[in-house]
């Protein structure tokens, strides 16, 4: 089985990650991946939001890092991306990064609910005891349709998080999850299927099967990523990505240069 391009992968920069882009890149390379592309956390506006993401003085070191893997590996793509928190608010702060350098593609994630806890940090996992599982769903859609609508990303990631330590919702969720992709459909707008999910508690893709049939049903285009934090974990379980596309309808994904869409055969 060939594999996809991975798009979701991360650097020393956002404080969590082991190895240089020049390292993931080789890995890419072993695997036999047709490209790759670095989508560190950005920075937000204000530079103590937490401890897992870049600060904003390094974009700069960012940006070089990921040349000096495409001077190392030439013959390998290597597309330069960030995957930036959506914050109500912070929408003037994206767009300036976005005008800073050449991406190739932003993705759009929600990892806060109910002001700043950062709900899949396993440091604040006891928080989910105080909450309604349903509730902290629904506020998280509510926060991911609003990502999709702003038309400020090229792909949306991991768009069911929450269940990252097994923490799923009891209710129908069919109403959130259709209204979250009426919101990329209008804005043009890709999911990813990440497979990291497959390393955490939830033992499952992000997102699920049936998810991906909604949204294949919508005509919701899509990219790949492993989310890898270590060389080693880079392509990691991208063959049964592959396989969970196929199984809800998919057989071309995204790839993206510059902003632009490129539509290729899975």
């Amino acid at each position: 089985m060939s594999l996809p391009a991975d798009y979701h992968m991360h650097t020393p920069l956002c404080r969590h990650a082991k190895g240089e882009p020049i390292e993931y890149a080789a890995r890419a390379l072993e695997l036999g991946l047709p490209e790759i592309g670095f989508s560190d956390h950005s920075p937000v506006e204000h530079d103590d939001q937490d401890d897992w993401r870049m600060l904003a003085g390094e974009l700069d070191e960012y940006v070089a890092k990921v040349q000096l893997a495409r001077d190392a590996h030439p013959t390998l793509p290597i597309r330069l991306g960030l995957e930036v928190d959506f914050i109500s608010g912070h929408e003037p702060w994206i767009e300036q990064m976005a005008s800073r350098y050449d991406w190739d593609y932003f993705i759009g994630s929600v990892h806060y609910v109910s002001g700043k806890w950062d709900f899949d940090n396993p440091k604040y996992i006891a928080e989910w005891d105080n909450r309604t599982v349903n509730d902290v769903w629904a506020e998280y859609f509510e926060r991911l349709t609003a990502a999709a609508a702003s038309g400020l990303f090229q792909i949306i990631g991991h768009p069911d998080l929450p269940k990252k330590f097994g923490h799923r919702p009891t209710c129908d969720c069919t109403g959130l999850y259709n209204e979250f992709l009426a919101a990329c459909k209008s804005t043009d707008t890709c999911i990813e299927l990440n497979t990291a999910g497959l390393r955490k508690d939830c033992a499952e893709i992000y997102p699920n099967l049936d998810f991906m049939k909604l949204a294949c049903a919508a005509d919701i285009q899509i990219t790949f990523g492993a989310d890898a934090h270590t060389p080693h974990e880079v392509g990691m379980n991208l063959q049964d990505a592959v396989v969970l596309a196929a199984e809800a309808g998919y057989d071309k994904c995204c790839r993206f240069a510059g902003r632009k869409k490129i539509v290729v055969k899975i």
